[in-house]
């Protein structure tokens, strides 16, 4: 039986989590943390999941669950996660991050500690961006230095970062394709009288707005025709899956630092 503590627990993602590995015959829920001022702490996680108790209190201190667990999966903030990663390490446990919004500087502290344990990060858990992803490196080579690339991505109003880490990802992916520094050619937005588009500059441009789960569309455009690859998604279940699946790939993989395709994919050979 693989143990689960979920980091996030209140939240949309967490509480699809707890119903999934509910629903899991080789998984059991060993915790469930929030922030210690949130208000359901104490509360029962599968009540507050809409399952019914399943005898997991809502706690805040990872530590208090941490030794009975086999691997934790992480959906909070880029301060909590670091803090809880760092605890997962000196229990040498594994660890699911899908936490985005790290700057530089958290994001190398990141590498660097969970290079430590078995772990698996990624923006977006979901098999469909994952596709996309290796898909847009053969397109980008194949249409080369031709076409500009505009990344836009839509997403409910609550989201806190932004652009999402998902379309930061579609970017690199196709700026290391092209051989460019996405640091030196990202725009993010455009205002005011900016001039024509340099040639090698990639655009990344943000939507928030109701209940969108999620859509990405990376648009190559050239003289004469345009192409757009797009992925959306239509609930957030698509992303709880593909986390719970990087959680059992996980327990058993060697040590290092892993990215979800390898678990995504090696699941569908």
């Amino acid at each position: 039986m693989i143990r689960v503590i979920i980091n996030g627990a209140c939240g949309r993602m967490g509480r699809l989590i707890i119903r999934g590995i509910a629903q899991q015959a080789d998984m059991a829920l060993a915790g469930a943390i929030e922030y210690p001022e949130h208000p359901q702490i104490g509360s029962d996680a599968g009540v507050v999941a809409g399952i019914g108790e399943v005898g997991v209190a809502i706690t805040s201190e990872l530590s208090d669950v941490l030794e009975s667990a086999d691997v934790v999966i992480e959906f909070s903030k880029p301060e909590a996660t670091l803090q809880h990663l760092r605890q997962v390490v000196d229990a040498d446990k594994a660890m699911i991050i899908a936490t985005t919004g790290f700057n530089p500087d958290e994001l190398a502290t990141l590498e660097g500690l969970a290079s430590q344990i078995r772990c698996v990060m990624a923006p977006n858990m979901s098999l469909g961006v994952n596709v996309m992803i290796q898909a847009l490196e053969l397109i980008a080579k194949a249409l080369g230095d031709d076409y500009n690339i505009e990344v836009i991505e839509a997403h409910h109003n609550h989201k806190a970062d932004s652009p999402s880490g998902t379309a930061l990802r579609l970017a690199e992916t196709v700026a290391a394709a092209l051989g460019r520094d996405l640091a030196e050619v990202g725009v993010y937005g455009r205002h005011g009288i900016i001039g024509p588009r340099p040639q090698h500059q990639i655009g990344i441009h943000a939507i928030r707005g109701g209940d969108i789960a999620g859509d990405h569309t990376v648009l190559f455009a050239t003289e004469g025709e345009q192409l757009s690859v797009v992925h959306r998604a239509h609930s957030p279940e698509a992303f709880a899956k593909g986390a719970i699946r990087a959680a059992r790939w996980v327990v058993d993989a060697p040590k290092g630092l892993h990215d979800v395709s390898e678990v995504l994919f090696e699941n569908h050979q």
